[in-house]
């Protein structure tokens, strides 16, 4: 195993890992934020998140020889950052966490499930992670209007590292966040808490489980993993060459997902991303290698959730629209991808143009959130035009 080791793959991993990384931790801990976790929980569940992430990366691809590249689930962070919180708070929302990585363990072991999943039409499905990322992708520009001097940085670095590739642009607007806080912060108060801060102080949850978390939360966060993250990094490993057996690896994630969920961790799940990254000839010529990609990323993954105290407190030092610009900055690649492919059959314009509307509405009816009626209405509305031919 060790033989297989390679630079290109040993460099790919790790700059795979330091991308994922830079580019969405500020989403997951505006997702866990907004569901009403403390900075203690929240610092927490982004522990929990990439500690889970890391052991997966290390774990899938040492027993199957594949780069399967794991992530943490970006559209369903994004989701919970758009979403209105629960009545019952954090707990209610952890209870949420834990319902879903349970259907994602399901889904491995029914493929069924896995199959229904898949049957949701694409443009329909890519309205859904459209309408789900708009709320946040909105953030730079309106931050931009109300703490320009601040966001500029970030909006230039970002513009800087995008002219260069696009791989780059998030980790340059992230330096620039961390330029912006060094400069317009105390960092003292911090600096006082000395070595304490690194890891975080681990906060426990008791979670509260209710018919509407279910229906509002567990299960959009379900279809966004699986339809945004799941089946498209099986995309990618199988465009690469690669032979994927879907269902274990669905299992192997979930049974991670619900171990790490009681702490308010997000899901985690196959990632297409930096797949694309570690399953391609950057990683190295000979194909059976590139698995070390993945594990070295995995192994970066585990070493950075010991920060997770750290980065937690830097977060809570910056302006709360200063770090959701940064995720809005994130999740720009993502909704121009899903709002393309969203309307990129003119037959069937309006059955993903409603469920985009819907879910990125914010609305909610009988105690139900938007996402879930999107796909509900633009479902409705597919299969109507399609019964007329």
């Amino acid at each position: 195993m060790f033989r297989d080791l390679t630079v290109p793959a040993l460099y790919m991993g790790l700059l795979a890992a330091f991308v994922g990384y830079a580019a969405s931790f500020a989403i997951v801990l505006a997702g866990i934020t907004a569901m009403g976790a403390s900075p203690a929980q929240a610092a927490t569940g982004l522990f929990f998140a990439t500690l889970g992430m890391g052991l997966c990366s290390v774990w899938l691809p040492a027993v199957t020889r594949i780069p399967a590249a794991v992530a943490w689930s970006t559209p369903g962070a994004a989701f919970l950052a758009s979403t209105a919180a629960l009545p019952g708070g954090f707990a209610e929302a952890v209870g949420a966490l834990i319902v879903c990585a349970a259907l994602i363990v399901i889904t491995g072991f029914v493929p069924a499930l896995g199959r229904i999943v898949a049957a949701i039409p694409k443009p329909i499905a890519n309205g859904l992670l459209a309408g789900v990322l708009l709320k946040l992708c909105f953030a730079p520009a309106l931050a931009l209007g109300t703490i320009p001097l601040l966001v500029l940085p970030v909006l230039i670095a970002w513009l800087v590292g995008l002219a260069w590739t696009r791989l780059a642009a998030m980790p340059f607007a992230v330096i620039a966040f961390l330029g912006v806080l060094f400069v317009t912060t105390d960092l003292s108060a911090m600096a006082q808490a000395g070595g304490a801060v690194w890891f975080p102080e681990l906060a426990v949850v008791t979670p509260a489980f209710s018919l509407q978390s279910v229906i509002s939360l567990a299960l959009p966060l379900y279809l966004v993993t699986m339809a945004g993250q799941n089946i498209p990094g099986f995309a990618v490993l199988e465009l690469n060459g690669y032979t994927v057996a879907r269902q274990p690896l669905i299992r192997k994630t979930g049974l991670v997902s619900l171990a790490i969920a009681p702490f308010g961790a997000i899901p985690v799940n196959m990632s297409a991303i930096t797949a694309a990254m570690m399953a391609g000839e950057d990683a190295g010529r000979d194909p059976a290698r590139r698995y070390w990609a993945a594990i070295t990323s995995g192994l970066a993954y585990t070493t950075l959730a010991f920060a997770a105290g750290a980065v937690a407190s830097l977060a809570s030092l910056a302006p709360a629209a200063l770090i959701t610009a940064v995720a809005g900055l994130a999740l720009i690649p993502a909704f121009v991808g899903a709002t393309a492919a969203a309307f990129g059959d003119p037959r069937q314009l309006e059955a993903p143009a409603m469920t985009f509307l819907i879910a990125a509405s914010g609305m909610t009816l009988f105690g139900i959130g938007g996402a879930v009626w999107g796909l509900v209405v633009g479902a409705l509305i597919w299969i109507v035009k399609d019964l007329r031919g």
